[in-house]
């Protein structure tokens, strides 16, 4: 199966201005270098689209969209305390991100600005005003009938969006890997959140200490493997942020890019074993450029292995 990157202007809208670590630059330096590595010649470019309003509702409250529509309008305010500012076409720019995502569907894809994993369905969040997982995992069960979805997460942050939209729900299988929440925000994902009621043992989190590097990765990543494999998924996602990475100046982890091919390669041959191949993969957050470009052309050479 071919992989597709998902490119375009309207994708790279999705950032915050005025030096915001989540700045709107951050696809331009992934893009020159796909370019640079001959990526772009080697996958499928697909142009970004823009979903509904009621694809966001999947996940997130009215009164919530509700909210991100007036202050897109006028481009001021918070969405949340203050870490996701508004900026004049928020609204749209999150539409595309989210739309992109569910355009992906059931082929193996990358789209770098996606994977907005700290939206809560009632509100904003760390630097993410919509969560597009959440909408994909509901829409995915409304319109394809896949129950048994695999969530993996790389990012030094951990997942809550993610994790507590769905902390009671059996059949989404969670794996997160980051940084220990007693040093990181968002100050959640302890070893012992391991999902609520009928769901319990179907969420992993595994936070790291600071500083944790490749081997700390490894001695951790075979559990996730054999986490997802026993969850039997119909659908595989990889939130794979590059914020993990040594240098990133938000962060304390000290990963190299290698890990995030690592971790598209094993899940692309999970998939390929158990979900028809159905295989996506967002970039998540990162705040060091370089990091950026890096890791994220890791994933995508990951996922072009065969």
């Amino acid at each position: 199966m071919k992989t597709r990157v998902y490119y375009g202007p309207s994708l790279g809208a999705y950032g915050f201005p005025s030096g915001h670590p989540f700045g709107s630059d951050r696809l331009e330096v992934f893009w020159r270098e796909c370019q640079r590595r001959g990526l772009d010649k080697r996958v499928d470019i697909a142009t970004p689209v823009a979903c509904g309003r009621d694809d966001l509702l999947r996940f997130h409250t009215e009164t919530y969209i509700n909210l991100v529509e007036r202050l897109s309008a006028t481009g001021y305010g918070a969405l949340d305390d203050g870490d996701t500012p508004a900026f004049p076409g928020v609204y749209e720019a999150a539409c595309t991100v989210v739309g992109s995502v569910l355009d992906s569907r059931c082929a193996q894809a990358f789209i770098p600005i996606a994977g907005l994993h700290h939206a809560r369905r009632e509100g904003a969040a760390g630097f993410c005003a919509v969560n597009d997982i959440g909408v994909l995992i509901e829409w995915l069960r409304a319109e394809h009938r896949i129950q048994r979805i695999a969530y993996v997460d790389i990012d030094a942050h951990h997942g809550d969006g993610v994790f507590y939209g769905f902390a009671s729900d059996p059949a989404l299988i969670f794996a997160d890997i980051h940084e220990d929440g007693r040093h990181l925000y968002p100050g959640t994902g302890t070893e012992d959140e391991i999902g609520v009621g009928d769901a319990k043992g179907t969420k992993l989190n595994l936070p790291l200490a600071p500083g944790a590097d490749d081997a700390a990765f490894h001695a951790v990543w075979p559990r996730v493997e054999a986490f997802v494999r026993a969850g039997n998924p119909e659908f595989i996602i990889l939130q794979a942020g590059a914020d993990n990475v040594a240098g990133d100046p938000l962060t304390h982890m000290r990963f190299s890019p290698a890990v995030h091919r690592h971790a598209a390669t094993r899940l692309r041959a999970i998939a390929h074993e158990h979900c028809q191949s159905r295989f996506i993969a967002m970039g998540g957050g990162g705040y060091n450029r370089a990091n950026v470009a890096a890791a994220w052309c890791e994933v995508v050479e990951g996922m072009l292995e065969a």
